[in-house]
């Protein structure tokens, strides 16, 4: 989806305009036809050299980061970014221009997916969740269909928003979203509810995964006691403090087990158990499989 939503609209561009106003051409790290996640092929060719004349290069990246071994690809890119080149990154692409060292100091985001192994594997970095970033000659995009939206910004930069909005239209793409809009459904939609101080304290647990903080700090942050709080979570959720605060942080535990070279005793301490022991426990009490049986699969 990421890598259609990003090349369809220079596609639809190019015919709208009855020229070729943009050129794509189509590299992998080993030159062979790169495999998408639905199982369908692309053709590419090898790495660019030197002097390649490319203007832009994004880099479209899905799957699990810590099993994207490209030391040539982070090369090419860094060679590259010292011609001049615009560098991109789509999903979790911005990841290999991390670990091509191109987005320090840089404003930008990644798919809320890879945010935490990229948080994890560079801890100096902090994406903003947003749909994508333009920071000079570095551009982030968090995948899906967001680059349909930052395409048509990029588009009317060229071609201007008359143009761009008729691209938009080709493919019934009628809202265009703000690049600061949110990559996720709000709290609210996510959780099914509407109860403002639990919403806050959800949000808070999200934000304090590898500090848990206590059930009566919680309540004083909805402004309840610890007791109306269990009510709230019972009433609302059908579930305990405990047990949703538990959930939040294996959730996250488990999306560094598939994305992160961390070891378990590291993700335990990312996730605020108090041993690997603990989470491994807990981790299995929910899934079913103990960590390393689901980092495996």
């Amino acid at each position: 989806m990421s890598y259609a939503s990003a090349t369809e609209p220079l596609r639809a561009a190019n015919l709208l305009a009855g020229r070729e106003i943009y050129r794509l051409s189509i590299f992998s790290p080993d030159g062979a036809p790169a495999l998408s996640s639905s199982g369908v092929t692309v053709p590419a060719e090898s790495l660019p050299v030197r002097g390649a004349g490319l203007g832009t290069v994004f880099v479209c990246a899905g799957g699990s980061p810590r099993n994207w071994r490209y030391p040539g690809a982070l090369a090419c890119l860094r060679q590259l970014s010292r011609e001049g080149v615009r560098i991109g990154g789509i999903s979790g692409g911005p990841y290999l221009m991390a670990a091509a060292g191109l987005l320090a100091g840089r404003d930008f985001t990644i798919h809320w997916e890879h945010a935490a192994a990229l948080l994890e594997s560079f801890p100096d970095l902090t994406p903003r969740q947003a749909r994508f970033v333009i920071d000079g000659n570095r551009i982030t995009c968090g995948g899906g269909i967001a680059p349909l939206d930052m395409m048509h910004v990029l588009i009317a930069e060229r071609m201007g928003s008359d143009f761009a909005r008729r691209v938009s239209d080709w493919y019934l793409h009628t809202e265009v979203n703000e690049p600061a809009a949110p990559q996720r459904a709000s709290l609210a939609e996510r959780y099914g509810v509407h109860h403002p101080g639990l919403l806050s304290v959800l949000e808070r647990m999200e934000e304090t995964i590898e500090m848990p903080l206590g059930r009566a700090a919680m309540a004083r942050i909805a402004g309840v006691t610890p007791r109306h709080l269990d009510r709230l979570f019972s009433t609302h959720l059908g579930t305990t403090f405990l047990d949703q605060y538990h959930r939040i942080r294996l959730q996250h535990g488990q999306r560094l087990l598939k994305q992160s070279p961390l070891s378990i005793s590291e993700i335990a301490v990312a996730t605020g158990f108090s041993s690997p022991s603990h989470f491994s426990r807990m981790f299995r009490s929910v899934y079913g499989t103990a960590p390393s049986e689901a980092r495996r699969d």
